[in-house]
């Protein structure tokens, strides 16, 4: 039965273009002009990739100045906002009651 369905069977069911049993694309010359400018370009790319700007000798620690000062700029910029300490005699001085002018 299966055999006489994909036999006989004279279109693609459903949407063509989706699904499982679909209709295959075209292969344009444009398709095959961009797939190739896109192994070219990635070819290239692979080729600056694999020669490193720096030795690792060079790389070793070259940035470890900029980072502390980077981190020492975040610092003070947290610490700009952070409100002033308080003592506990601030929080409790509205209960000294007891104390006289003369004293």
């Amino acid at each position: 039965m299966f055999l006489t369905l994909s036999l006989l069977r004279k279109g693609i069911p459903g949407k063509q273009w989706i699904g499982k049993h679909r209709r295959p694309r075209q292969i344009t010359w444009q398709m095959k002009r961009n797939t190739l400018t896109h192994l070219e370009r990635e070819a290239e790319n692979e080729y600056w990739i694999s020669r490193p700007y720096m030795t690792s000798e060079q790389e070793y620690g070259h940035a470890a100045e900029r980072r502390a000062e980077n981190w020492r700029k975040i610092k003070e910029t947290k610490f700009v906002k952070f409100p002033e300490h308080k003592r506990i005699t601030d929080h409790l001085s509205h209960l000294n009651i007891t104390k006289t002018w003369s004293s």
